[in-house]
């Protein structure tokens, strides 16, 4: 297996000349030279991930991690950086030459060919790929490997070194019975790994099979297992769960994470659900407008987010905001409450004294309680009673909180209620810079 090192990454891509002259007659200035040549997608990208290790790349729509997947993978060139797999800069070289496998959102499964055969694709091409990059070395030098596996490099060597005919003799007697069947010394490796990681998958017996008669699940598992078969050094994931239902969602996502633990590959998986990234990683990088906020295990983002966005997407529900004044060393106020902080925040909030700053809190750390100084009161105007616990949306006269209570309070639309601020759990963030007090 491999670490992955990223250095500096930039990424842009070029705007069309319409854009460019619509952006012109929007400002009403004539552009300067280099000016709108592009627009940058991933800016100052520095993320390690290390050998073995699952890595989630997470964060809202458009914010660049399928991208920043694919620069990796080779499917897009970059603008600016370095990419390490292993000890080897894999800037320029092709996606076949870099030892990572992609298991794509959309499965990329191919509709003529069997699940079997689907398995063994990669493995086929492993020869030819070697053979390609021949031609492209000097006199006397040794062709780079397609992968540093033992059992890859065998593999290219057996389908390298194969005879002409050996190829269209084991396609044409495939579809024979068992015994009939020609299978040259590569094609019997191809069959043992197929199988292999067919039985692991679960799959072995829709090996028959044609991708449309497989259902979503077994497609994501057949797409899965393409990659596992291959040996890479580098797992890609680009939201594969993104098109199955919830309770399948749950099952594949248990059995991904299990196969890793398992397989010991190094891992990088995109994905938009915050639920997906705190139960399958073991690190989390955070990622907003093209630039990584914060990478850090699932529970330190949830109890120490780093700045006001990861405190927002972490949780769900989302952390309320509320912009509080601070009275040194640890009190804060609001025109509807006064809250005493731990000591602990005294240092942080004495250069804020006198000052606004935002108190972020999430929904699970309000509770019920009588009325005091401290609470704040207001009226429920919203409640989803979801059996194991109840969301209450509470409106109080400037205030809109969303607070996850225990089941068992009967609460109605309309009642009116005291929210008690657990101060133990309160976040605190800089208004201009948003990032958290706690940050040195």
């Amino acid at each position: 297996m491999a670490h992955v090192a990223i250095e500096n990454v930039y990424k842009t891509f070029p705007r069309s000349h319409a854009s460019r002259e619509a952006d012109q007659l929007l400002t009403e200035t004539p552009a300067s030279p280099g000016d709108h040549d592009g627009t940058a997608v991933l800016k100052r990208i520095n993320l390690t991930v290390n050998d073995g290790e699952f890595m989630v790349l997470v964060g809202p729509s458009g914010c660049g991690k399928s991208t920043l997947l694919r620069l990796i993978s080779g499917l897009e060139s970059i603008t600016g950086g370095s990419i390490w797999v292993g000890d080897r800069k894999v800037n320029h070289l092709p996606p076949k030459q870099r030892d990572t496998a992609m298991v794509f959102q959309s499965y990329a499964l191919y509709p003529h060919l069997t699940v079997y055969d689907n398995l063994a694709f990669g493995l086929r091409r492993m020869g030819a790929d070697l053979g390609q990059t021949m031609p492209q070395l000097q006199s006397g030098e040794k062709p780079l490997p397609i992968s540093d596996s033992a059992a890859n490099q065998e593999l290219e060597r057996l389908l390298a070194q194969s005879h002409w005919w050996e190829k269209p003799l084991v396609s044409i007697t495939r579809r024979l019975p068992p015994g009939l069947r020609y299978m040259s010394e590569a094609e019997r490796l191809i069959d043992e790994r197929v199988r292999a990681v067919a039985k692991m998958l679960q799959i072995d017996p829709l090996l028959n099979r044609y991708p449309r008669q497989l259902s979503g699940g077994q497609k994501q598992r057949v797409a899965l297992g393409r990659a596992m078969a291959r040996n890479p050094q580098v797992f890609l994931m680009d939201e594969p769960l993104s098109n199955l239902d919830a309770k399948l969602r749950l099952e594949t996502r248990a059995q991904i994470v299990n196969l890793q633990r398992q397989l010991g590959i190094t891992t990088i998986y995109v994905t938009h659900d915050q639920v997906e990234a705190m139960t399958m990683g073991h690190r989390i990088a955070v990622m907003h407008q093209g630039q990584i906020q914060q990478v850090a295990p699932p529970l330190e983002l949830y109890h120490r987010p780093a700045n006001l966005f990861v405190a927002e997407f972490i949780g769900s529900p989302a952390m309320n905001f509320i912009s509080v004044q601070v009275q040194a060393p640890y009190l804060v106020t609001h025109a509807e409450f006064r809250l005493a902080l731990l000591s602990d925040w005294a240092d942080r909030l004495q250069p804020y004294d006198g000052q606004t700053v935002l108190l972020g809190i999430r929904p699970e750390h309000l509770s019920l309680a009588l009325p005091a100084p401290k609470n704040i009161c207001g009226r429920v105007t919203h409640l989803e009673a979801l059996g194991s616990e109840t969301y209450l949306t509470v409106t109080s006269e400037s205030l809109c909180l969303q607070a996850k209570i225990p089941p068992d309070p009967a609460v109605r639309i309309g009642d009116q209620v005291w929210l008690a601020i657990a101060s133990e759990q309160v976040h605190l963030f800089d208004p201009v810079s948003e990032r958290s007090l706690m940050e040195p």
